[in-house]
């Protein structure tokens, strides 16, 4: 008689509605295999209206994993992102990717020839959008009227039914609701870029690949010269640091927390023994994960040194090699 074969399905909501940068960034993940348990059984998305509501769903336990927006090279983080990986129960990040930003302008099908600038008079935008986009349509459009739109996909909808005779959006909203482009490729700055995260409840993060991100949150005692001994721990080790900024930690004005990312793994002997003196010297440490960048994302941390592999002999009860004169150590 055959096993029955039991099929999970993963659940990951993401940052919608459906067609949003988000979702594209969503199936770039799948498609590269960076999902964890996605061999277990078929992925479900879900989009959803907000960045604290799809990780919000992760911590109840409503979903498996959420896609969020993390960073992005034109407006620098994504601040909702940070809030809430740093605040209520802690989330771990398992995978990232990173996504060229760019724009298509859309209208209805069939118009894409027939509309000059001058019959565009209402474009809809997501904000972030029309921010990117500001010198292209002062070029283009320069009398159009802006309608607010709450996501890039919303903006293609208005367009499908009738309430906007443009939109800014992104071109698999474009796909999805089967607009026509005006133009595309759409951006004022050429290597506009957005980097989104896979989170999750905690667990045992990815394993190490040598390419590899780790963050973490510190909360660091009000003294002179708390934070540069807290940084100091990566320093000494010859970690090199990727990001480090700082929030409000919402208790009381003038208090911050810092999100530090670094250039390695947990499973790095130099990162290991860093979140191990970070913990002894902080309030409070939030591992946020170890997970793979896919490429290198500045100088990895070094191997592990001789006094290093000394110790380890001395653990494991192995005598101490003799120096070339014969003595000992």
């Amino acid at each position: 008689m055959e096993a029955t074969r039991v099929v999970t399905v993963v659940g990951i909501t993401y940052l919608g509605p459906e067609g949003t940068f988000t979702e594209a960034a969503l199936l770039q993940m799948m498609s590269a295999g960076l999902i964890p348990d996605h061999h277990l059984g078929p992925v479900e998305r879900t989009p959803i209206e907000s960045t604290p509501a799809a990780l919000e769903a992760v911590r109840s336990g409503e979903t498996d994993y959420a896609c969020v927006p993390i960073e992005n090279s034109i407006d620098g983080t994504v601040v909702p992102t940070l809030d809430s990986l740093a605040n209520g129960s802690p989330m771990q990040i398992f995978a990232e990717t990173t996504l060229d930003v760019a724009f298509s302008i859309v209208v209805q099908p069939g118009l894409g020839k027939k509309l000059g600038a001058d019959d565009v008079k209402t474009l809809a935008a997501f904000p972030v959008a029309a921010a990117q986009v500001r010198r292209w349509l002062a070029a283009n459009l320069p009398d159009v009227e802006l309608r607010p739109a709450y996501s890039n996909a919303d903006a293609a909808r208005q367009v499908a039914k009738g309430e906007a005779d443009a939109a800014v959006t992104s071109p698999l909203a474009a796909s999805h609701w089967k607009l026509e482009s005006l133009a595309q490729g759409v951006v004022d700055e050429l290597n506009a870029r957005t980097r989104f995260v896979l989170v999750g409840r905690p667990g045992p993060p990815p394993v190490r690949t040598g390419a590899d991100r780790t963050s973490v949150v510190l909360r660091i005692e009000n003294a002179p010269g708390a934070l540069l001994a807290a940084l100091g721990e990566f320093g000494i080790r010859d970690i090199d640091l990727t990001r480090i900024e700082s929030r409000p930690t919402r208790t009381e004005l003038g208090t911050y927390q810092f999100f530090v990312d670094c250039a390695g793994h947990i499973d790095d002997d130099a990162v290991a023994e860093a979140l191990k003196a970070l913990h002894r010297r902080c309030v409070d440490v939030r591992y946020l994960g170890s997970w793979p960048t896919g490429s290198a994302t500045g100088i990895g941390p070094p191997p592990p040194d001789e006094a290093s592999r000394w110790l380890a002999r001395l653990r494991e009860g192995k005598p101490e090699q003799a120096d070339a004169s014969g003595g000992g150590i």
